[in-house]
């Protein structure tokens, strides 16, 4: 069973910085490329960071520059890393596969609001 649980959200103001992390079990999480996803009031989710199981990685231009993705296989676990965090920031941060396939069943996100 394929479980998938976000911690490190919470209240920060603008400009700070906060840590996410995602313990994945239940996947072959090695072989996994991992994004971290994000869904704002009213809006869709959308993919804001991925890394494959090599390591390379991929950013949303709106979060490029600010935020790193990072993995450990052996933990299985993926981590964002998020800097000069903004308003616009604010949302449910979700951690799910980012190989374009059926995702897997997503788990509770964890909030981020940024006050300005």
């Amino acid at each position: 069973q394929v479980q998938l649980v976000e911690s490190g959200g919470g209240l920060v103001q603008a400009g700070g910085s906060l840590r996410l992390s995602c313990a994945a079990s239940g996947i072959i999480f090695r072989v996994n490329p991992m994004g971290w996803y994000r869904q704002a009031p009213g809006k869709q989710r959308e993919l804001v960071a991925s890394i494959t199981s090599g390591g390379s990685t991929s950013y949303a231009d709106s979060v490029k520059g600010r935020f790193t993705i990072s993995r450990d296989n052996p933990k299985t676990a993926v981590y964002l890393q998020m800097n000069s965090l903004k308003p616009e920031d604010t949302a449910v941060y979700y951690c799910n596969t980012a190989s374009g396939g059926q995702p897997f069943g997503w788990g509770q996100g964890t909030q981020v609001t940024v006050t300005s």
